[in-house]
């Protein structure tokens, strides 16, 4: 199941400095909330910049939605500490308001108005605001709130060419973006193991389940938060995740012409379920970009994505298709409740160690069959990933492991990688990592998501979650006096709000041309 790699260790050991130069980037989601823990019912923060053009804070599906953008870098603790340092220039800029700790939002009540984010007048600031109404219309507005964390990465090229070598990759094709499909496949594999140990969503509301409630045997504290007792994070799961059937769209990552082509098919071809929605409401306006299934790339729900930076007016598509995959972007993380940033840096470190084993190990083929029972694993360990004697599936129905048989295997192979990126950094942050993710899966009661449940039905949700807002908005707000970016950040909230000015201005056609151009 999982091949022996002791040989690409060996020629990464002897070359080590293929592995430097790892970029890496954070896309941290948060809700502003007010001093209660109730939505912030305010527009985005002037003082913030325009969320249509600033670099590195905008807005996600609603106004009260931030959304941390980080340049990407080769240096970990630099990443972190302009993660770091956003936090600290927003927080100074909403004095009034907090920064939600968790991926749920276990304070909403049914009263409460959620805003569609606006993002002006231009004909781009409208299609990124229809492009979400129609995330409302077609899966609901709560459950777009629910925040995470994207880790945005990718390898040196150096390390690709000798990827090529060892793989014996036909130097005609493009061997890079045929490398990244490699890893996105083992990573729906094996990549429940991210959940298992940092999944934070072991509990959601009442409002989320609907009618699901009978399904799955959950449990309920005093405020109506519903529980599963070894759940890890059902940010993931059908409750609270808006997942495109991938299966449906034929999406297996096997090939990347085949990838290209399914995307592109799903774009244009027409949902009945969408089309029952309309196109426009009975005022002319508009409820969604378009029936289709998906109305853009960015509506293809999944654990990770290939992904091209755009140029100028580029879709992802286009840029992906013109000149193959550079990143990869997971999407499996939930917000980290015990970081005030999110993420801290040990899941980084992890998830480095991780995607380069993905990278190292077989990866056949993926059909239909097998991806029924890749999404079976998934879901075994987002709704109890905790329970002893765990079974996972081995691609085929008849063929099973434990999972920590599983997990033995892939520490085992960490820790020889680990001690090969030691060696580039000259420490032991690697291998010290290795260490402490042995010991959760020896006892999963120190998974992330084991303490959180237990702080939820010890304190209750509220209290803990208001208490670590305004805990993390303290830091915030003294780290701030030290923010080498403060400047930074000033500069560019000005420079966006001019940008969004300048774009409004040039527009030369009418909106609905404008979307059939796209």
């Amino acid at each position: 199941m999982i091949t022996d790699i002791s040989k690409k260790i060996s020629w990464l050991y002897n070359n080590p400095k293929i592995l430097k130069g790892i970029y890496r980037g954070i896309e941290r989601e948060t809700l502003r909330i007010k001093k209660n823990g109730d939505f912030s019912k305010t527009k985005h923060p002037y003082f913030l910049g325009s969320s249509l053009t600033h670099k590195w804070i905008t807005t996600d599906f609603s106004e009260n939605l931030l959304e941390f953008i980080t340049p990407a870098t080769n240096n970990i603790d630099k990443l972190l500490s302009f993660l770091t340092d956003i936090h600290c220039f927003a927080a100074s800029k909403m004095r009034h308001e907090r920064m939600w700790p968790f991926s749920i939002p276990y304070s909403y009540k049914k009263k409460t108005n959620i805003q569609i984010a606006q993002y002006g007048s231009s004909n781009l600031g409208k299609m990124k605001s229809v492009y979400r109404t129609g995330l409302k219309y077609r899966y609901g507005d709560l459950i777009n709130t629910i925040s995470g964390i994207h880790y945005n990465f990718s390898f040196p090229i150096l390390f690709w060419e000798y990827w090529k070598k060892q793989e014996e990759i036909d130097k005609n094709i493009d061997y890079i973006s045929q490398g990244y499909l490699h890893v996105i496949r083992n990573y729906y594999r094996f990549g429940w193991i991210i959940p298992y140990l940092f999944g934070s969503s072991p509990a959601i509301p009442s409002f989320f389940l609907k009618n699901i409630k009978k399904k799955y045997p959950f449990k309920k504290n005093k405020e109506n938060i519903f529980y599963l007792p070894w759940a890890t994070s059902l940010r993931l799961s059908e409750i609270g995740y808006t997942n495109t059937n991938i299966i449906d769209l034929n999406i297996m990552f096997n090939d990347f012409n085949e990838y290209i082509e399914s995307l592109q098919k799903s774009l244009i071809t027409p949902s009945e379920k969408f089309i029952n929605i309309g196109l426009k409401d009975k005022e002319n306006n508009f409820k969604q970009l378009n029936c289709n299934i998906l109305q853009s790339e960015n509506e293809l729900y999944t654990q990770i994505r290939p992904k091209r930076n755009t140029q100028n007016d580029e879709s992802p598509i286009l840029a992906l298709k013109n000149r193959g995959i550079e990143y990869l972007e997971i999407r499996s993380l939930d917000i980290n409740p015990f970081s005030s940033i999110g993420i801290n840096k040990d899941q980084i470190l992890v998830l480095d160690l991780f995607l380069i084993w993905c990278a190292l190990i077989d990866s056949p083929k993926i059909n239909k069959t097998d991806f029924i029972f890749i999404n079976k694993n998934w879901e075994k360990i987002i709704f109890k990933g905790r329970k002893p004697n765990q079974n996972m599936y081995i691609y085929q129905e008849n063929q099973k492991k434990t999972f920590i048989e599983i997990s033995e295997i892939i520490l085992t192979d960490l820790k020889k990688i680990a001690l090969i990126l030691d060696i580039n950094s000259d420490d032991m942050q690697y291998q010290t990592v290795c260490d402490k993710i042995k010991s959760l899966f020896i006892n999963p009661e120190l998974t992330y998501s084991a303490k959180f449940l237990n702080l939820l039905i010890e304190k209750g949700i509220k209290k803990i979650g208001l208490n670590l807002s305004q805990k993390y908005y303290n830091e915030f707000i003294n780290i701030n006096k030290f923010n080498r970016n403060k400047k930074i950040f000033e500069k560019e909230t000005k420079y966006s709000h001019a940008k969004q000015k300048q774009i409004e201005q040039s527009d030369t056609l009418n909106f609905e041309e404008y979307i059939k151009n796209r």
